[in-house]
């Protein structure tokens, strides 16, 4: 089972019980658009397993969270988009809002260092 949860925003989007601008989709994560898009392109990408945030990632999530920073690339690049920043957050005083692990892929702009 991929353990969602039944309040969950993000495990809501996935399910499609609410309605997102889906980029992709298959058996271990799903990609779409941000609401409050930060550049030209920025879509966060989830996995379908329920994991709180950064620091709930386990040995067995390696594999998913490599599929996940893999797949920012490819979507990125199907955009045309070959420069990106790839966030996560973890914990609500660095910005986390949705504890379900997501990592938000930004492109299309520049970009300083360090972030805000």
């Amino acid at each position: 089972g991929t353990g969602m949860s039944d309040t969950c925003l993000f495990c809501k989007i996935i399910k499609g019980d609410i309605p997102s601008g889906k980029l992709y989709e298959d058996d271990d994560i799903f990609a779409f658009r941000d609401i409050a898009p930060q550049a030209p392109l920025h879509f966060l990408i989830v996995p379908k397993k329920h994991i709180s945030g950064p620091s709930g990632v386990t040995p067995g999530d390696e594999q998913l969270i490599g599929k996940m920073i893999r797949m920012a690339g490819e979507i990125a690049g199907k955009a045309g988009i070959g420069h990106y920043r790839l966030v996560f957050n973890n914990g609500e005083g660095v910005g986390q809002s949705v504890f379900h692990i997501h990592m938000h892929v930004l492109g299309g702009r520049s970009m300083g260092w360090p972030p805000g």
